[in-house]
C-alpha cells in the first residue's frame, strides 16, 4: 500500500558516505543524483540524464521535473508484524493425519504454526488495509510472487521513495496458506502457516537504507509448486474439488534443489553488486521454508550459523510474510543494530527468487 505525502527532494551525501566507508553503493552508480541543465532538452544518451530547464512550459507541465530527475536513497523506517493466536503443534498435527507427529521437527525444522481465521480473494488485501488505517489518500494495490513476494514488493516501493514519486510506502507481505492446505497430505500440511509482516520505507537522511537487489523468476518450474484447480485452465466445480485441485502439490525434492540454487544466485549477486564478501553481512534473513533448504544454502554461501537470523521452529512457512515477520523479530530482539549490513534472500512459487543488501 502506497502513501503519497509532499514530496521533498535531496542529495546523494548518503550514497557518497558510503564509498568512503568502504561499502559500494551499485544506485550510485551515477551519483544517486545526476542532473545537467540543458534549455535545448537533448535526448539521454548513456548514464547521462538532463533536468529539463523548466518545470513549466507552453505546451504542458510536467510535475516530475520539480526535483530535476534526481534520486534519493531509500530506507526501513519501521517494522510490524501480526500473527493469529491459533497454534497448530506437531502434536496436534500428527493426530489429524493419523500419524506421530514426533518427526516433523526433525525433517522441517518445525514445532508449531499459526492458522489464521477465513479470508476472501478479492477485493486486494492493501485496499482492505487502507480503510482501516484511514489512509484516504492512499493508493493500496496487491502484487503476488509467493515467497519472494516482500521482496519484490520492496523494490517496487524503494522505486517510488528513490525517484521521489511517493514520500513514504507501506509494504506488507501477508499469508493465509492453510486455507489451500490439503491437511491430508503430510508431505505439504507440516510446512505451512499464517501471518503478516510490514516495513515503511522512506528516504532518511545519512543512513544508507536499501543499497542493492536482485530478482529473478523461471515460469518453466511453474508445476513444481502451484494450486491447479480454480483458474481458467481448470475451473471450479464437483469434480476439481473431489480430486482436491484446490490445494497447493508440490514436488519437494525438485523444490528444495531449485530453491537453493536460487537463494545462493541472488544472494551470491546481491554481494557483488555491493562488493562485500559474506564475512561483512551482520545478519542474515532467509526465506522460513525448511530448515534443511537454509542450512543447504548457508553452507554455499560461506555463511556461518550465527549469521543466520530463524524464527521458523515457531512460525513455519509463512510465504510472503516469512521475511518481514522475521525482520520485524530480529529488530525487537535487538539482533539488528543500527549500521549493521543485512542480507534477506527469499525463494517462492513461479518459481521466484530475490534478495536485498540493506545498510540498517
Amino acid at each position: 500500500m502506497f502513501s503519497c505525502r509532499t514530496i521533498v527532494s535531496s542529495g546523494s551525501g548518503t550514497a557518497n558516505s558510503l564509498i568512503r566507508k568502504g561499502v559500494s553503493h551499485p544506485r550510485a552508480a551515477s551519483g544517486i543524483v545526476v542532473a545537467k541543465e540543458d534549455s535545448e532538452q537533448k535526448p539521454m544518451r548513456g548514464h547521462e540524464s538532463y533536468r529539463m530547464s523548466a518545470v513549466r512550459t507552453n505546451f504542458f507541465t510536467n510535475p516530475r521535473a520539480r526535483h530535476g530527475f534526481r534520486l534519493r536513497s531509500c530506507s526501513i523506517a519501521g517494522v510490524g508484524s501480526c500473527l493469529p493466536e491459533r497454534v497448530l503443534t506437531n502434536a496436534e498435527l500428527g493426530k489429524m493425519v493419523g500419524e506421530d507427529g514426533s518427526w516433523i521437527l526433525a525433517r522441517t525444522g518445525i514445532r508449531e504454526r499459526r492458522l489464521a481465521a477465513p479470508d476472501m480473494h478479492f477485493p486486494a488485501t492493501a485496499c482492505l488495509v487502507q480503510a482501516k488505517l484511514g489512509a484516504h489518500r492512499a493508493a493500496a494495490f496487491d502484487m503476488k510472487a509467493a515467497g519472494a513476494g516482500f521482496l519484490h514488493a520492496l523494490e517496487i516501493g524503494h522505486q517510488f521513495v528513490m525517484t521521489c514519486a511517493l514520500e513514504r510506502v507501506l509494504v506488507i507481505g501477508a499469508e493465509k496458506l492453510s486455507a489451500v492446505v490439503d491437511w491430508r497430505d503430510c508431505d505439504t500440511c507440516v510446512l505451512f502457516g499464517d501471518g503478516a509482516g510490514a516495513a515503511v520505507l522512506e528516504h532518511l537522511p545519512g543512513t544508507g537504507g536499501l543499497l542493492a537487489s536482485c530478482l529473478g523468476s523461471d515460469g518453466g518450474q511453474a508445476n513444481l509448486l502451484s494450486m491447479p484447480g480454480g483458474g481458467s485452465r481448470c475451473p471450479a466445480s464437483q469434480d476439481s474439488v473431489a480430486s482436491g485441485l484446490h490445494f497447493l502439490r508440490m514436488n519437494g525434492r525438485k523444490m528444495f534443489k531449485q530453491a537453493v540454487q536460487a537463494m545462493t544466485h541472488a544472494g551470491r549477486e546481491t554481494l557483488r553488486q555491493c562488493d562485500l564478501s559474506i564475512s561483512q553481512i551482520q545478519c542474515i534473513i532467509p526465506h522460513q521454508s525448511n530448515r534443511r533448504i537454509i542450512n543447504a544454502f548457508a553452507e554455499r554461501l560461506g555463511a556461518s550459523p550465527k549469521q543466520l537470523f530463524m524464527n521458523l521452529a515457531t512460525r513455519g512457512n509463512t510465504g510472503a510474510a516469512s521475511i518481514p515477520i522475521a525482520l520485524d523479530e530480529a529488530v525487537q530482539t535487538r539482533r539488528i543494530q543500527r549500521g549493521d549490513l543485512i542480507l534477506l534472500v527469499a525463494f517462492g512459487s513461479g518459481l521466484t527468487w530475490g534478495s536485498t543488501v540493506i545498510r540498517w
